[in-house]
């Protein structure tokens, strides 16, 4: 799986060079399927596909064509609001949104920091857009 630490240590190393961090990752780049990596997750961690249908909040027919990878445009938000009612890691959650092609989650903006930290902390999209209501900040929708 890609690694931001890994990118970093080789990024550090005077000798290193990018160019081994994309030969060590090729394939993974150049395969990245958001329907295949949520099944990994989903098998990962014990879930159905069910589980994601009831986390997500959306009808069975768009979580099954994000699945299948027939659905290649889903929201932030949308992603975030999986990654929360499935309690991803934050890595596995900044994976998604890169396989998205979508921005990271970047702790130097507030919304992002409020997601981060409840993602790290194993809490629910409810009590995420609780805080992010407290923040004063736009709730996942």
């Amino acid at each position: 799986m890609l690694r931001t630490d890994d990118l970093t240590a080789i990024l550090k190393d005077k000798h290193a060079d990018i160019d081994q961090y994309f030969e060590r990752y090729e394939g993974e780049l150049l395969e990245a399927d958001m329907g295949k990596y949520l099944c990994a997750l989903l098998e990962k961690h014990g879930l159905q596909k069910k589980d994601l249908i009831f986390a997500s909040g959306r009808e069975r027919s768009y979580c099954y064509q994000l699945l299948n990878g027939t659905r290649r445009n889903p929201s932030r938000d949308m992603l975030l609001a999986i990654a929360l009612g499935l309690h991803f890691t934050c890595d596995e959650t900044q994976t998604m949104l890169r396989i998205a092609g979508l921005s990271p989650l970047y702790p130097r903006i507030r919304r992002d920091a409020v997601i981060l930290q409840q993602l790290a902390a194993g809490k629910s999209l409810y009590e995420c857009n609780d805080r992010l209501a407290a923040c004063g900040e736009v709730m996942i929708g």
